[in-house]
């Protein structure tokens, strides 16, 4: 019965937009936080305007979950959309934390490649973007979950440079403990990033 009630009920496709909005919101989160980073004019302005994304994602969030908890018949599974929503927000909250680190420790300068590892923090919201843009046909979609796989390991890769350059050329502890969390902060923006793309690859296959 439930399976011929999901045919003859219409299901509500404001899901799919609604997850768009929130992995664009993502990306251009990470787009503010390379810009931050290349431009380290006024970082207090630039991670304001981080911050003001994350508040839009903790409110993109919450209105999913509301109309969650108001729909009858969803697109997916329920459980799905609930926890797709929360890793896509999980992402741009770590991007504001990296943010605030850097104005509340009163960081004067970005160390040589921080600006990179956030970049690929940023091409992996680009695939975010991609991936849900796909969800509702689901067209080549694991493409796009293979390549931020693939994004993390380079993170991965960059974070363990940065903090290996860290201990060798840092000689004060304090900016040592300082540099490790904010390269640590972004480095978990594309593990989140990773679990999104696990989510949606999980949806996908119960879908197929």
């Amino acid at each position: 019965m439930p399976g011929l009630l999901s045919k003859l009920l219409p299901r509500d496709p404001s899901f799919f937009e609604m997850f768009n909005r929130q992995a664009e919101n993502v990306f251009q989160g990470s787009v503010a936080m390379v810009e931050l980073l290349e431009h380290y004019d006024d970082p207090v302005a630039s991670a304001d305007r981080i911050e003001r994304f994350e508040h839009a994602g903790d409110t993109m969030t919450h209105d999913i979950i509301t109309r969650l908890n108001q729909t009858f018949i969803t697109p997916f599974d329920r459980e799905d959309i609930h926890e797709l929503s929360t890793k896509i927000d999980d992402v741009l909250d770590l991007l504001d934390s990296a943010a605030t680190r850097l104005v509340t420790y009163h960081v004067t300068c970005i160390r040589p490649g921080v600006a990179d590892l956030a970049r690929v923090v940023m091409k992996a919201a680009k695939e975010i973007v991609e991936a849900v843009h796909l969800l509702e046909h689901q067209d080549h979609i694991l493409d796009h979950c293979i390549e931020i796989n693939r994004l993390e390991n380079e993170a991965d890769r960059i974070s363990r440079k940065l903090i290996g350059d860290l201990f060798d050329q840092e000689k004060d502890p304090v900016q040592i403990i300082k540099w490790k969390e904010i390269i640590e902060l972004l480095e978990f923006a594309t593990d989140k990033a990773e679990d999104v793309a696990n989510v949606i690859e999980t949806i996908t296959l119960k879908n197929a």
